[in-house]
């Protein structure tokens, strides 16, 4: 059986990564309000699903992309049913190439790993490298769950 915390509106005590410190201190200091879960490691899409029928809020599919050159970054913010289609993608923004980012690229530019990608990488991104990009279908609802940062916490 999948774990989830009861929901909380308060930022965890324990952060697991310097991105998870960096997204509470800046929904607080924004005075965002926020409620947050604590599961068990949630890596696929069929965890996140899990935590949806749990939670009551859809969470979202989150890619790290770049271009064949590695020069543009994207973090591409889609539903969780919504197939991906790199070709379809790179046609609406105009480029020629868009592919899956290399894991150690993840780590460093938008500070996040393999299961834990979020919007919230951007705030790591201290040289605007990497642009967002929301599905309209994600925009569409009121909210929408992300990860914290970590594959613990949403």
């Amino acid at each position: 059986m999948f774990f989830e915390s009861d929901i909380m509106e308060n930022a965890s005590d324990s952060c697991k990564s310097h991105l998870q410190e960096t997204v509470y201190e800046s929904l607080i200091k924004l005075q965002i309000p926020f409620e947050r879960v604590s599961t068990d490691e949630a890596i696929s899409l069929e965890h996140c699903m899990e935590i949806n029928q749990i939670s009551d809020v859809e969470m979202v599919k989150t890619l790290f992309l770049c271009t064949s050159e590695k020069t543009a970054f994207h973090l591409f913010i889609t539903t969780p049913d919504q197939p991906f289609k790199a070709k379809d993608l790179s046609n609406s923004l105009g480029i020629s190439s868009i592919s899956f980012a290399p894991s150690e690229l993840m780590e460093q530019i938008p500070g996040m790993k393999i299961g834990a990608a979020t919007v919230f990488g951007v705030l790591m991104d201290t040289e605007n490298l990497v642009q967002v990009v929301f599905d309209k279908n994600v925009l569409s609802g009121e909210w929408y769950g992300c990860s914290d940062g970590t594959t613990t916490g949403s």
